[in-house]
This record gives C-alpha cells, structure tokens and sequence, in this order.
C-alpha cells in the first residue's frame, strides 16, 4: 500500500501538511524564533548528509518535517495575532465598518477594524486594526449604517468566549479562526458617525457588484423564495433565504445546491468549454489560449459573488483542473486533488476547518475512488439509461464520502438524495445556465423581463418538487448523533473497505473486519458512556432560565422558570446535546404540572427527592414567616431585585444559582451576600452548565 503510495506524491506531501494545521490550531503557541533557526539549521545538516550519503528515505522524512512546521507555525500564528488586551471597563473606540450590516433577530450586526482608542482626551491608533463583532440594538437601523462609515462608540470589547454548555458550538475558536478578535454590545446614544472612508478594497468592490446583480434581479419583479434562491445559485447572496426553503433543501438533500461552491463553479466550467473547445479542436495550438480564457471567466464569476471563500475554493480547484488539462493523460486524479488542497493550504491553511472546503473535497475524493468501481457493476447500453446510471453513481459515491461529515455537523441524513439529485442537479444546470443568457440580456431590457419570467418559472418548478420530495415518508432521519472518532473510524473503515475492492487478499480481508469491529465496538461504547442518568441540569443560555429533569430512559422534561422563556433558542442551543445522549426533544413545562416522578407547582419543582425554586420577580420581598420553606436550590433569574437576606425568613436555602440574565451589577450583589451568609452560590456566566447528579 505504501508503495501504491508513491504514484500520489502531493498526498505525501498534504499529510505533514495537514497535522501540522491541525497541532497548531490545538495548541496555538508559534515556535519562537530560536528554535525555527535549531529547526531549519538542523534540517539543513540533514539534507546535506542525506544527499552526501544517499540516503533518500532521510530527505524525505526531512522535507515532511519542514512541511509540518509550516502549517503548525503559520495557524498558531494567525490565531495569536487575534489576541487582544481588553481593558476592564468602557472605553471609548474609533471604528470603521468593514461589511454591509446584517440585520439579526434582535440587533444590527457590524463588522468593524478597531482604528483607535481614546487615552487622555486623545484617540491612539493601532497597527494591526484588529477585527470586532459589534451588536447594535434594531432602532440603529433607522441611521442607515453603511460599509465605511466610521464611528465612535463608547462600550467595553469582550473577547469571544462559549457558554460552557455540552456539546456546543465552540464560537470562540470559530471567530478567531476567521480573525475575530472579540465581540461587544452598543446601546442606543453611545455611538456617533464622524466620517466615511469611500476607498473600498478588492473584495469590498466586489461585494458591491454581488449587490448590483440582486438589485438588477429585484428590478426584474423576482421576489421570495424565487429571488432567495436564484440570488444564492448565483451570486452566493443567502440573506433572502428564510428557514422554510432552507428546511425544504435540507430535508430533501439538496442543500448544496444553496451553497455556491463546486458544483455550480463546474456547470460554468463546462458551459465555457463547451464555448471554446472548437477553437482547440481545429487549431491545437489554441489550446492554451483557450484554457486562459476558461480561468479567467471563472474568476470573473468569482469577482461577481463577491470572493467568498467557498467560491475562490472551487475555482482555485477548477483552474488547475484547467492547468492539468492540457496535458494528454486523466486530469483529474487523487494526485491533482491533493496538489489542489495542498497548495489552498499553503495559501490559507485555516480553510481547513472550513466546513464547506472538507465536503467539498472529500466528495469530489469519493468520486474519484468510489464511483469507477460503482459504474462498472452494470454494463448499459442505451445511452440515456447510461447517462442517468452515471449521474447516480456520482450520487451515491459524493453522499458515501460526506455521509459521516452531514451526520457530525447537521444530525441529519436525507434518505431521498438519489431522487433530489436526478431532479436538482439537471434543474440547477438549466437554471445557472438561463440565469447567465438573463444577464446577457441586460441591454435589451424588454427581452430580458420576459425571459426573467421563464426563469422565475423554472426557480418555482424546482422548488415545488422538492417540496413534494421534503413531503415523502422518511425524506429524512434527523437528530442523530456521531462524534469526531467514530468519523475518522469511519473513514478509516471505507479506506480499508477500498483497499479489498483493490486488492483481494486475505490480508485485506482482515482490514475491513478489524475496522468494521473497532468502529462498532467504538460507537457502543460511546453510546454506552452517554446514556443519560438521573439529574437536573442547569444551562447557560441568555433569555432561557430553566431546569432539564433527566431520567435513564429517552424522556425528560423541561422545566421554564416563566412562560416568558425562549424556548426555542434553548432548543438549537442544545439539540446537539440531546443527540449525544440520545433522548428524544424534552417535553417543556411552563405552567403546573404533576405527575409520578415530576411535580411543579407555584414556581417549585420537586424531582427525585429534590427541591428547586424559581424566583423571576420580587413576590418574596419583605415578607415574613415563622416557618421557613427548605429548598435545595434557589435558581435567580431576570426580574429578582432584592438581595439573599430578605429571602432568609422565608426559605432555608442550601444552594443559590444565579442565571445569565441577570446583569453583571446584581449577579456581584447576589454573590457577595451568599458569601457573606456562607451560602454556596454558583453562577451560570462563569461555570457554565451546572450537572447535578441524584
């Protein structure tokens, strides 16, 4: 196998590659400059023995090394120069926005380069114009906030941190991977506009073009759902995308196709070769020529959607598909895929955690390996039954190698992917393709109207179909759960699964029963290590105070600490949790409730032998009892204004947690009094989820 190996030297080559990528991204500490030098003189001496005593296999292990050290050094670095000193109260910055604000459920999110920092009634520039998420409340949309305006803004700037629930989404590492320094929040009165810097960078440029082509389609009367997807096929903009169509797409396997990326960057590919190859094929030296042209009218197309990364990912990809071919042998291979990735790497070695970049190629991977193998199991000889059996094997082998990947990232597996794919993808092509001609029409304005409508007609025909497939029985198993060692056991299962349809030895035989137990042998013991116990849970999750009653079965129940709470954003918080340990979606309790094991009456609840009182408003203040109430734990939420000591003559309290939603000024009030009153007190905001075991 390994000498099967040598035939893919970029594969050699992308392995150093990419574990150094992934050790830096882990342990983000650059080598200082001493030991680099160490490094490289060490690997200097080396390669010159290696060469003096030919000893090949030395300057290999060599150049790994040095690859190795490239990626480790060159992620860690990137993530240390995101790091920011922050100081520990308001402080007033200059900014400048950097990209069109986006309007979110509650705020106006912008995207901004800190310029400078007011110290001793004058503003200090910094060097580096370090990258910020600032939140403004929905009545700054009024001002109409544009890319460039600068602003001065009086808040404090936090760095990125997670919530400490299980099994979340680590928000923190994904900002900092993007460049993100911190976030913060800024009220109403605390900002002003002081200038606007009209200069506009490459990709600022662009972006502005991807505007032009949606306002052109808005002018053209599409509107919904047509103008949502026709803008994402084909300028990559997913703003007008509501949750409906992007359920519908997802439930019916088709969510790729809303993602500019690979495959519509290939129906381009092949429009333009189609255009150009009978330049070629009657003067070969054309050939050259006529590539160039092929590259650049991609990235002409990459310019149009504003240079997002999944889009200069694939056209990198199909440019030096393009490159590779002009030579007479197979273009495409395993070797011209990892040369691709390896030098994206090279260029942007975070792309790597990029969910789109690892679908991308390992479908395209899949393809390569997988579906030769499946094409040839049956010999057609009609030629429209032979096309529509290689669309399917393409199918089959794409969702095979990226099957693992939707389940770890999404919970879900479209089981009707055969039959959206010989739907979307035809559509799709027809679509891009009556899009591109719509455009071409821009200076016969009347034509192009009327031909809008047939695209507009097209868009809708597609999108009912996968309606009607998103209705089928079993279009989709949902909430499941696979962690990222059962991936990789899965992988390592499929590799050894090829090497038996490569080799038909007994050698390889044993591969795939050894892989096929450790996986299985692996995903039980994960299951087994996350069977839900007995317990009651308290996360953290802003606007949500509440208690998760856990059993050992599937059931459990949440409990809400008013009818108030968003239940909702509880619910995507932690669905991924609730996958992991494999119990269904808990059933939510707001108002009294009674049964065998649970009991919530009067913001009480009462659940194996423990006692749990919600306090979310100021009913207990200045009152007395003679005899008080034991409690295990007093769970303080938004609304609650007084301190622990007024609560004393009422409750005998054994433990107090403090919830997120309560400002900063009364969660230090409310610690301070337990300390003083030698009452146990844990808050939301610094621990995290709180676990209490029964």
């Amino acid at each position: 196998m390994l000498a099967h190996l040598q035939r893919y030297p970029f594969i050699r080559l992308l392995i150093p590659l990419l574990v150094g990528i992934l050790l830096g991204d882990y342990w983000m500490q650059p080598l200082p400059a001493w030991c680099l030098f160490l490094i490289l003189l060490g690997g200097g001496l080396l390669l010159i023995g290696s060469y003096r005593f030919r000893l090949t296999h030395l300057y290999g292990v060599v150049v790994m090394l040095f690859l190795f050290i490239v990626g480790y050094q060159s992620v860690s670095r990137q993530l240390v120069e995101t790091h920011f000193t922050f100081p520990e109260e308001e402080t007033v910055y200059k900014v400048r926005i950097q990209d069109k604000p986006e309007e979110k459920e509650r705020s106006l999110l912008c995207r901004v380069r800190l310029l400078a920092v007011e110290q001793e009634d004058s503003l200090h520039y910094y060097a580096t114009q370090p990258l910020f998420l600032l939140y403004f409340s929905k009545q700054t949309m009024e001002a109409n906030l544009k890319r460039g305006d600068e602003l001065l803004i009086q808040t404090r700037l936090s760095p990125p941190v997670n919530n400490g629930n299980p099994d979340e989404f680590d928000y923190a590492r994904y900002l900092r991977r993007r460049g993100g320094s911190g976030t913060a929040y800024v009220p109403d009165g605390y900002w002003k506009v002081v200038g606007h810097d009209s200069t506009r960078t490459f990709r600022q440029k662009a972006l502005d073009y991807r505007e032009s082509v949606t306002g052109l389609y808005r002018r053209l009367g599409f509107r919904g759902d047509e103008l949502a997807v026709l803008s994402a096929l084909t300028v990559g903009d997913k703003d007008e995308l509501d949750e409906e169509i992007i359920e519908t797409y997802s439930v019916s396997g088709a969510s790729h196709v809303l993602a500019l990326s690979g495959l519509h960057i290939g129906f381009l590919y092949a429009l333009c070769c189609f255009l150009l190859s009978w330049l070629w094929r009657r003067w070969h030296w054309m050939k050259p020529i006529g590539f160039s042209f092929v590259v650049l009218a991609l990235w002409c197309f990459a310019f149009l959607t504003g240079l997002s990364s999944s889009v200069v990912r694939s056209v990198t990809m199909f440019s030096l598909l393009a490159v590779a071919s002009l030579q007479s042998e197979k273009p495409l291979t395993l070797n011209s895929l990892a040369a691709t990735a390896f030098l994206m790497l090279l260029f942007c070695p975070t792309w790597l955690f990029d969910v789109g970049f690892q679908l991308s190629f390992l479908a395209v991977a899949a393809i390569l390996i997988i579906r030769p193998w499946l094409y040839g199991l049956w010999q057609i000889e009609n030629r429209l039954l032979r096309s529509v059996w290689g669309l399917m094997t393409v199918s089959i082998a794409a969702q095979i190698g990226v099957a693992p990947l939707i389940v770890l990232y999404f919970s879900r597996f479209s089981t009707h992917f055969l039959l959206t794919n010989l739907w979307v993808i035809p559509m799709v092509s027809i679509v891009l393709y009556a899009a591109v001609f719509m455009l071409l029409l821009t200076p016969f304005p009347m034509l192009q109207y009327y031909f809008a409508r047939v695209v507009e007609w097209l868009i809708s025909l597609q999108n009912e179909v996968l309606r009607w497939i998103e209705a089928l029985p079993y279009a989709s198993f949902d909430n499941l759960w696979l962690d990222k060692w059962e991936v990789l056991l899965f992988y390592l299962f499929l590799a050894s699964l090829g090497y038996l349809l490569w080799k038909r030895t007994f050698r390889s035989v044993v591969l795939v029963f050894c892989g096929g137990l450790l996986l299985l042998s692996y995903h039980q013991f994960a299951v087994t290590v996350s069977a839900p116990r007995p317990s009651i849970v308290f996360y953290n999750v802003r606007g949500c105070p509440s208690a998760h009653c856990l059993t050992y079965g599937k059931q459990s129940w949440l409990v809400c600490a008013d009818s108030l709470s968003d239940t909702s954003r509880l619910q995507r918080t932690l669905s991924s949790h609730w996958n992991h340990l494999h119990i269904d979606t808990p059933q939510v309790i707001t108002d009294d409730f009674e049964s065998p094991l649970l009991s919530f009456q009067e913001e009480m609840l009462s659940y194996a032998g423990r006692r749990v009182y919600f306090l979310h408003d100021d009913r207990w203040r200045y009152r007395k009892s003679t005899i008080r109430l034991p409690i295990d734990y007093l769970y303080i939420s938004k609304g609650y204004r007084g301190n622990i000591e007024e609560l004393q003559s009422c409750f005998k309290i054994g433990e107090v947690i403090v919830d997120t939603s309560l400002s900063a000024f009364y969660r230090e009030r409310i610690e301070d009094d337990c300390r003083r009153l030698f009452i146990p007190c844990r808050l939301l905001s610094e621990k995290g989820t709180i676990h209490v075991l029964l």
